[in-house]
């Protein structure tokens, strides 16, 4: 081993962040991130903070649904975003009140259904998906799940973009409706923003049911020791195979109000970059934790558009210095900080 490299590890292993407990580095990321967040918030104004935590709660959806994956079973999934993508598809082909036979492009059936009626289906959709790619694939080893998990999200892409009957391909679809009560549209940024707020609280509510009941207390063990929880009789692989469902009805929820939150889809927003970036968020705010990809969501949005208003940042290059930032983070906190910013088990 080189000394460079031999200077490398030393310097992971006894880094000045490891040692740290995770209550404090729990107190200041959170302080940091928050007046992070007010400040820039207060800079930008009111119309860009709706918009800005809009984007943070549909991005602390896929967050925590994911960490009930990647945390506290110990699975790590790069396919989330194709369940993010199947709920927002389903919302947007059940939706769509938009009349595409006056296109020059691909047309497809609009059966023009409420939000709410389609919103189940969403959910259930994505969860059925999910359920059959878990039944096939039954052995939920870590690398056995990386490389289904890598085969879905790049699979459900193919779809999105080459099943034009239904997706319309590159094309898109566009014209999604905006949730409603009987009459009243939920059309303002404001009443949507509330709208996603309500749905991250439910969501954070049942994760955090999830993980306090006993059911939570026997992921916990499969993480530490798998071997060892099933030899007390507990069937490891449906206890995966829950949570993984679970995770994906989530996901499912998240895309349904994407899809409804920006009205128009194209299969570029649910490319495999989207799952690493949604890996990296988790990874920062840290394992097994709710309050973790909370604070991973909020700095991610943040530094996302943050670098919109970097002067010397060309906005065409904005994507890719977005990536370029988030790895160089990446590889920070595996040398300093393996276990995120207040997470409980390192990746």
């Amino acid at each position: 081993m080189s000394l460079i490299a031999q200077a490398v590890r030393g310097l992971g292993a006894s880094g000045p962040l490891r040692g740290i407990p995770r209550a404090n580095v729990e107190r200041i990321a959170t302080v940091l991130v928050l007046v992070w967040a007010v400040g820039f918030m207060l800079w930008q104004g009111a119309g860009f903070t709706i918009t800005l935590t809009t984007v943070f709660a549909i991005w602390a959806i896929l967050a925590v649904s994911l960490n009930l994956v990647v945390g506290f079973t110990g699975l790590l999934s790069v396919g989330h975003i194709g369940f993010f993508g199947i709920g927002a598809y389903t919302m947007a082909i059940l939706a769509s009140d938009a009349s595409y036979d006056q296109l020059r492009t691909e047309s497809i059936p609009t059966p023009d259904w409420p939000f709410f009626a389609a919103l189940p289906i969403c959910i259930a959709l994505a969860g059925l998906v999910a359920l059959g790619v878990g039944i096939v694939f039954n052995r939920f080893r870590d690398d056995i799940f990386v490389l289904v998990s890598f085969g879905f999200a790049i699979i459900s892409f193919s779809f999105f973009l080459n099943l034009r009957e239904l997706t319309r391909g590159a094309f898109g679809i566009h014209e999604i409706p905006r949730p409603a009560f009987g009459g009243w549209v939920l059309d303002g940024e404001v009443e949507f923003l509330a709208f996603a707020l309500v749905c991250l609280a439910l969501v954070v509510l049942i994760c955090w049911l999830i993980v306090t009941s006993s059911f939570g207390r026997v992921l916990t063990a499969i993480r530490e020791d798998e071997e060892a929880i099933a030899v007390f009789g507990y069937r490891v692989t449906h206890f995966k195979l829950a949570v993984w469902v679970l995770s994906a009805m989530m996901a499912g929820l998240a895309g349904a109000l994407f899809a409804s939150w920006t009205s128009f889809i194209d299969p570029n927003s649910f490319i495999l970059l989207e799952s690493m970036l949604l890996i990296a968020i988790v990874i920062l705010g840290g394992l097994a934790t709710i309050w973790g990809s909370l604070l991973g969501a909020m700095a991610f949005v943040l530094l996302e558009e943050g670098m919109r208003f970097l002067p010397f940042l060309p906005p065409e290059f904005v994507g890719q210095a977005r990536q370029v930032v988030l790895g160089v983070l990446l590889v920070l906190l595996m040398l300093f900080r393996p276990q995120g910013l207040v997470g409980r088990y390192q990746l």
